[in-house]
């Protein structure tokens, strides 16, 4: 059965993301241990909380290389949330420089008469790489759970696998490049919807038996 590794750094709900990609048939295993992200089949990168923090976290743990090296690769790698944001060049939230694996910036909602930040709640999906494998099986515009103030801002458009609508404004709320695939909402909260997203990615991890 294929090794899934969960990035411990301190600012993800860890215990949710587990239990669904236990629910989605893999074996996850919590870590922050560079060795086992570089022995891992898969990298889940969670998070919740604020940009600077995090990637100060991530820094301090000697994280950064070893996930960029897992992803240049070709691991299967999904960020969730916070674990998306902090894949771009920065974010108006905090001053830290990002992972810089996607170029653009994370940027805030704009206020607007009635519109509540951060975006909370069930909001339905647009998806722009409806083809991709992690979207297949789903509904039609599906419900997905999120919880947020700030959102992604690609420079390279065609990255955008999925746009949500919150206000006037849409947005980025999933990207998918090659192996990588991040999105904004929270798939382990998402019920049926989040489940089968997970199960999709699990379905693309390939067990690497050559490594003890």
């Amino acid at each position: 059965m294929a090794l899934i590794a969960v990035i411990d750094y301190d600012m993800g709900n860890l215990h949710s993301a587990c239990k669904g990609l236990e629910k989605a048939g893999a074996t996850p295993k919590v870590t922050g241990s560079p060795k086992d992200i570089e022995r891992a089949d898969a990298l889940v990168l969670p998070g919740v909380g604020a940009f600077d923090p995090a990637v100060q976290h991530l820094r301090s743990r000697h994280l950064e290389e070893p996930i960029k090296a897992a992803i240049a690769g070709g691991k299967p790698f999904l960020g969730i949330c916070l674990g998306l944001q902090i894949l771009f060049d920065g974010s108006e939230e905090g001053t830290e420089s990002g992972l810089g694996i996607i170029g653009g910036m994370v940027r805030r909602f704009r206020s607007e008469p009635g519109l509540t930040i951060p975006h909370m709640g069930w909001n339905r999906l647009q998806l722009t790489q409806p083809n991709h494998p992690v979207w297949q099986g789903l509904p039609e515009n599906p419900y997905v759970y999120f919880v947020h103030s700030y959102y992604v801002d690609p420079i390279d458009p065609d990255v955008r696998a999925a746009m949500v609508t919150h206000g006037s404004q849409t947005v980025t709320a999933a990207i998918a490049r090659d192996n990588l695939v991040a999105v904004q909402f929270h798939p382990e909260k998402s019920s049926d919807n989040g489940l089968k997203i997970l199960s999709n990615f699990v379905a693309q991890v390939t067990p690497n038996y050559a490594i003890a």
